[in-house]
């Protein structure tokens, strides 16, 4: 049995999009860590033997997070904004996709709720370094750092993640409507 809703197609169109007071967003980055690379987490260098293989600077951090909220506010997603085949981002700093989704986020008359980060990366520990990278995400987005979460996982030594040949990271945000 087939069931139809009652209501036509057009009652769901977008041009009719509820104006709702919170939006969530998720965002996800995986990187292979390779010799010789530096490593960018957070917006800080650590030193490690390994570091991203990636076409901007592979700040899986800053990467998750503009998805986050691009993905909340329902537009285009990072790959789609800064193509990785487009050398005016070969190396960038991605410092300046983080900025590009914050002005976007206030444009649509949002701000930071809370922002709950997730680094999966067996080493180096990231204990040393997660105050600096929550101030890096707090000052970015003009929010208070109590606003900003961020934890640091292993990967149990389980497949690429734990081999030491990735690093991943999974970002939730909710945004907030302010008139």
């Amino acid at each position: 049995m087939v069931h139809q809703n009652s209501a036509s197609p057009s009652a769901f169109s977008a041009t009719s999009a509820v104006k709702l007071p919170y939006r969530v967003g998720h965002g996800f980055d995986l990187h292979r860590l390779e010799p010789g690379k530096r490593l960018i987490v957070g917006g800080l260098h650590i030193e490690h033997e390994r570091g991203c293989d990636a076409h901007s600077d592979g700040d899986v951090v800053y990467h998750a997070v503009t998805d986050a909220i691009l993905g909340a506010l329902g537009q285009d997603d990072i790959g789609q904004l800064f193509p990785d085949n487009d050398p005016k981002w070969k190396n960038a700093d991605s410092r300046v996709f983080v900025e590009e989704a914050a002005k976007r986020m206030r444009a649509a008359g949002y701000v930071v709720g809370n922002l709950d980060v997730t680094v999966i990366l067996q080493k180096p520990k990231l204990s040393p370094h997660k105050a600096a990278m929550k101030e890096n995400l707090a000052r970015l987005l003009g929010c208070a750092l109590a606003q900003v979460n961020l934890k640091g996982k292993t990967h149990e030594k389980v497949d690429a993640l734990g081999e030491n040949r990735a690093i991943a990271c999974h970002v939730v945000v909710l945004l907030g409507k302010i008139d």
